[in-house]
């Protein structure tokens, strides 16, 4: 019996080892200790991981709640600090896409143990910040993200994508019927699946599909007024999705 105990042991350290390949120095290969120590740039720093990836290891304790999205999530940080108080971090990233928010989000979320993780983005995939796309591809990179919260005991709340008639740096597009569509989807999408929903839409939706005169500093982001609709809807989101989850 103790060989067989012995020989099981031996067996599972093989198993979890590193790779005697992985462990050589760092001039034998470009996998090293820290990158983000090296140069990177955009071409390979592709989803922006380094960006936070020292805040993450400074994060203590156990988060009520993560923030991931683009620069309308970067920056509410400066807007509404309030919010992002008392345990909610901010994870936003400007120009981001939803794909390059699944790429990160193992390091800026489920390795923070948030109970709860904001999800918003589409805004950016729209105006093709990382190139053509389509509704299945963002369909698949939201359903990812929430499916690995999930099976990491996170409660998601998804937020809808903020309204505009089109971008300033991108006046080709007009997406707001497109960003009507999306959202009809979310809303559904997190129904279904028992997620909290923020429907900041509905709140700052105006003519045209545009957000209401007021609420926008460039017809895109949200300006000081647009964060301060915002902000409570959140609060609720949040609110629920912690009850829901009995937290």
């Amino acid at each position: 019996m103790r060989g067989a105990m012995a020989g099981m042991a031996g067996a599972l350290a093989a198993l979890f080892a590193v790779p005697e390949a992985l462990a050589q120095p760092a001039s034998s290969s470009a996998m090293v200790e820290n990158p983000c120590a090296l140069p990177r740039n955009a071409g390979n720093d592709w989803a922006a991981l380094c960006k936070y990836q020292a805040a993450d290891k400074q994060v203590s304790g156990r988060p009520r709640a993560v923030f991931i999205g683009d620069s309308i999530t970067e920056w509410w940080l400066p807007n509404s600090p309030a919010l992002f108080a008392g345990g909610v971090v901010n994870r936003g990233i400007a120009g981001q896409t939803s794909p390059q928010m699944l790429v990160r989000f193992t390091q800026d979320v489920v390795r923070l143990r948030p109970r709860v993780v904001h999800i918003m983005a589409g805004t950016n995939d729209l105006l093709g910040n990382t190139g053509p796309t389509s509704a299945e591809e963002y369909v698949n990179t939201i359903t990812a993200m929430t499916d690995i919260a999930r099976a990491n005991g996170i409660a998601v709340v998804i937020g809808s994508v903020l309204p505009t008639s089109g971008a300033p740096w991108k006046p080709e597009y007009r997406p707001a019927a497109q960003i009507d569509a999306l959202n009809r989807w979310l809303r559904d999408f997190a129904r279904a699946s028992g997620f909290g929903f923020a429907d900041y839409y509905a709140a700052m939706v105006g003519e045209g599909g545009a957000m209401k005169p007021g609420l926008a500093t460039d017809g895109v982001h949200p300006s000081a007024a647009g964060y301060a609709v915002m902000e409570p809807i959140a609060r609720a989101a949040l609110a629920e999705a912690e009850k829901r989850a009995g937290r």
